[in-house]
């Protein structure tokens, strides 16, 4: 086959770009013929990892300056390039104009401006009616949703495929419902008890100390506030760290006005999170909106209880009791305090032998295998 991917920034991290690359990775090494178009990428450089010989990139022109004008050029762009490629599948993992799949890793966006209103300034919802980023994103996603400019959404939760259904009426069999994938072995760690106890002695925690793990980059948004206001219903020994990218300060702030500075340890972003998995034993994820979350299967290849929130696409792999709790308002932090103490009370090897065995179904080669089927599906329909 001849397959065109659509990605506006193309590196070797983040979520989407993961998921990408395997395809990417699969479908060149089956000797398919592999065309990326993005904006712009950035690869390795080492020949061991240097693109796959049979994969060409397309520099899609994008105008910038304007977040909307960036959207709305890839966008534009992006179709007509395509239009004259004749490939046989075009799979995009971008709100385009043009392609045969749409990976709707983003959610939908729709539903993403309804939940924010729980976290922003009552004025925010009248300025998001007028703002053109927004206005420019839901124009394309209209045409995606209702108008058919794909013939395949693929969904990251039964809540994403529930969403675009809600909000625009795409028919139920146009969207399949692909999960992502872990690689278990990364946060299976062999020397988990000396990884632990190096960790929390590092960071000044006792060995017996209650340690809650929040990782994701946007605090506001995962719900890393209203983590913070529930620390301040726990017991006092409960420690909270913090791992990811955003401005600190608000944060610090909002801990000492809770009485809980001294309980929260932020990080930063950081690369060998895993050992922080390992040091943990509740990963709290109350957050406003998220169409799945990866770090939910992290918590679970790591073995420890996770609570989250139900507008979470992660929610749908727990089974409450058994490897975490679920908070309904994520913006509640007694429901989340309630959460934090419940899932605290489960037994780790219970946690960790119970995400052993749902994670079997949520391996690479099982989401390799999915896509492959929605490939050759398309296909034959195609011809």
């Amino acid at each position: 086959m001849k397959i065109a991917f659509v990605k506006q920034k193309y590196s070797e991290f983040g979520g989407a770009e993961r998921y990408l690359a395997a395809l990417i990775e699969h479908f060149a090494g089956s000797n398919h013929e592999i065309h990326l178009f993005a904006g712009e990428w950035k690869v390795n450089k080492n020949e061991a990892d240097a693109p796959p010989r049979r994969m060409f990139l397309h520099k899609v022109p994008i105008i910038r300056g304007l977040s909307f004008l960036e959207v709305l050029s890839f966008a534009i762009n992006a179709r007509r390039m395509l239009q004259r490629g004749n490939f046989d599948i075009i799979h995009s993992f971008e709100r385009t104009l043009y392609q045969d799949i749409y990976r709707a890793s983003d959610g939908c966006h729709r539903e993403w401006l309804i939940q924010r209103r729980e976290i922003d300034p009552w004025y925010k919802f009248f300025l998001h009616k007028i703002n053109p980023l927004h206005l420019s994103i839901l124009w394309i996603e209209k045409k995606i949703f209702r108008e058919g400019k794909a013939s395949m959404i693929v969904a990251i939760s039964k809540r994403g495929k529930d969403e675009i259904i809600r909000h625009y009426g795409t028919q139920a069999e146009k969207i399949r419902v692909v999960y992502n994938a872990i690689d278990t072995n990364r946060f299976d760690l062999p020397d988990h008890e000396k990884i632990r106890n190096e960790v929390r002695r590092s960071l000044g925690i006792s060995q017996n100390a209650p340690v809650l793990l929040f990782v994701g980059s946007g605090f506001q948004r995962k719900g890393l506030p209203f983590a913070i206001k529930a620390l301040a219903r726990l017991d006092a020994e409960v420690r909270l760290i913090v791992i990811g990218h955003d401005r600190m300060n608000p944060y610090r702030a909002l801990a000492k006005k809770e009485g809980v500075e001294k309980r929260v340890i932020f990080l930063g972003p950081l690369a060998d999170v895993e050992k922080y998995y390992c040091a943990s034993d509740l990963f709290i994820f109350p957050t406003i909106y998220e169409p799945f979350g990866n770090v939910c299967l992290e918590a679970m290849a790591a073995g420890i209880p996770l609570v989250t929130s139900r507008i979470c696409g992660g929610s749908e792999l727990l089974d409450e009791s058994k490897n975490g709790y679920i908070i309904d308002d994520p913006t509640n932090p007694v429901e989340i305090a309630d959460g934090i103490r419940k899932g605290l009370t489960l037994k780790k090897q219970d946690v960790f032998d119970f995400n052993g065995h749902v994670l079997q179904n949520y391996s690479w080669k099982r989401y390799l295998e999915e896509m492959s089927i929605i490939y050759e599906e398309l296909q034959k329909k195609n011809f």
